[in-house]
């Protein structure tokens, strides 16, 4: 009951908050930090944006005759209550979104040495992987993402989970901004989305790297690969053999990292495929 009628104070607050008139306050959403969360709105209206934190998410009216948007919560995003906002032609309308705190696991590794210390020349080829990475998070990519018809990239074992506070040889390291699928050797990659590839890399810490673009900021990383199969520049379709597994970077063993950035936030990739959606 007192959790109700919070939600209902807040939804009282945005129409105050944006000084909104012909408003209808429709859902409430909940989602975990890391989700990639799918909302809709009913309707026949002519819908022309969607917006939630700051931010423009990607929307598509669907055969149900709803229409659909797709919003990416960051891994460290405040777990709060963020309006979601649905702007037509004459009218905008309000949805509420409940940020849980994620439960994410502590993942502890012991290593030798040299695969966790850096002298300063490793520090500066790391930052430059990285700054190459990032650009892609800038690229343009035409169309949006075929949400609905995702694939899982690879079969394995899910070794590391995403967001997993990871200490290595006992000192804290970044939270785990992916998910690590062990796999033998050579195992087949394909692309869970259609998309394009935007960097084929030889990095340092990730050994050979591929990231693709599939439209409206988001973008996957595949990391630890053995080879890839497709060049940079390429148009790839959802299911297409794009690598293999492999170990090559700083790893410990064959597995596939794989990482999604939806519009900067950090993101679960398994958010999206069917298998692993949460009911």
């Amino acid at each position: 009951m007192i959790y109700t009628y919070l939600k209902m104070i807040r939804c009282l607050a945005y129409l105050l908050m944006f000084g909104l008139s012909n408003v209808a306050i429709a859902q409430v959403w909940q989602a975990t930090q890391g989700d990639i969360i799918e909302v809709t709105m009913r309707g026949d209206k002519t819908i022309q944006s969607l917006t939630c934190m700051d931010e423009s998410w990607p929307i598509k009216k669907m055969a149900d005759g709803l229409w659909h948007g797709w919003i990416g919560i960051d891994l460290q995003q405040a777990s709060q209550t963020y309006p979601v906002i649905w702007q037509s032609l004459k009218t905008r309308n309000i949805d509420s979104l409940v940020v849980k705190k994620g439960n994410f696991r502590i993942s502890r590794i012991t290593v030798k040495k040299k695969m966790s210390d850096f002298d300063a020349k490793a520090v500066r080829r790391i930052r430059a992987d990285q700054k190459a990475i990032r650009n892609t998070y800038k690229m343009t990519v035409d169309g949006m993402p075929d949400f609905e018809h995702a694939v899982a990239p690879v079969k394995g074992i899910e070794s590391t989970p995403f967001g997993a506070q990871r200490y290595v040889n006992g000192q804290a390291k970044s939270p785990h901004s992916g998910v690590d699928i062990a796999a033998a050797k050579g195992t087949p990659i394909m692309a869970p989305l259609s998309g394009k590839v935007l960097l084929i890399e030889d990095m340092f810490l990730n050994g050979k790297l591929m990231a693709i673009g599939h439209g409206d900021g988001l973008v996957t990383v595949y990391a630890h690969l053995n080879q890839t199969h497709v060049l940079q520049g390429q148009w790839v379709q959802a299911g297409q053999h794009i690598a293999d597994v492999g170990s090559t970077g700083r790893s410990t063993g064959p597995h596939l990292h794989w990482g999604m950035h939806f519009k900067h936030a950090r993101v679960n990739p398994t958010s999206i495929v069917q298998s692993y959606r949460r009911k």
